[in-house]
């Protein structure tokens, strides 16, 4: 992943995301505009982290015995269409407050504590994003600008800047494809210009859940 993102064809069959969809739609989780956070906990998602093609995948960003630690649904249709601006993933889940000044932003998002990490911490990270749909160039894939996550932790200003010079990447990949990304890789999403919804389960594994000094990540 030497440009902080990667694309890996067939990862599942195709006919191995139908019925993860169906699952979900039948899930009882809490849904928002643009999907649905905490998936981890339902048994279809759980299995899916768990599965030894994921967990080869993460182990080769993270390290030999990934934890998947956060799950959530990104689900865009023509009933549901939205957009993300230029950003980092730079919030994780912690099962407790620590006092120390690199983590700063305290909040409670679906009642789970969160906080702003520094570099050091999001560089243990890696997101797996599951295409459940084909994921195409109009129906408002993953864009990234590479490279960006060797740049540490930005400021909205750095990031805008960013974003008027380096060239993005679309990420696209058919049905059991799977996108890797660094959580410290500039992104956004547009949206959607076609019918062709696009549902992808975004799987978050660290290195370790204890990420030391008391530092203890949240899983669900």
């Amino acid at each position: 992943m030497d440009n902080g993102f990667s694309i890996h064809e067939r990862v599942f069959e195709r006919g191995e995301m139908d019925p993860a969809a169906e699952a979900l739609a039948r899930a009882d989780v809490v849904r928002t505009k643009a999907g649905a956070r905490h998936v981890l906990s339902v048994p279809i998602v759980r299995a899916l982290a768990a599965d030894p093609r994921l967990i080869r995948l993460a182990a080769e960003y993270v390290g030999a015995e990934p934890v998947p630690f956060r799950a959530t649904l990104f689900d865009k249709s023509p009933a549901s269409n939205w957009l993300v601006v230029w950003h980092q993933d730079t919030a994780l889940p912690l099962k407790t407050r620590v006092d120390d000044p690199a983590w700063t932003s305290w909040s409670t998002k679906a009642g789970v504590l969160y906080a702003h990490a520094p570099a050091w911490a999001l560089e243990a990270v890696v997101a797996l994003t599951l295409s459940l749909d084909d994921s195409t160039a109009t129906n408002g894939p993953l864009r990234v600008l590479p490279n960006t996550h060797l740049k540490g932790v930005l400021t909205d200003d750095q990031i805008q800047a960013l974003s008027r010079h380096v060239v993005p990447a679309d990420c696209v990949a058919a049905a059991g494809g799977v996108v890797a990304m660094r959580p410290l890789t500039v992104h956004a999403s547009s949206k959607s210009i076609d019918d062709q919804p696009r549902r992808v389960l975004h799987i978050e594994y660290a290195a370790a859940v204890n990420l030391g000094s008391g530092i203890e990540l949240a899983v669900g």
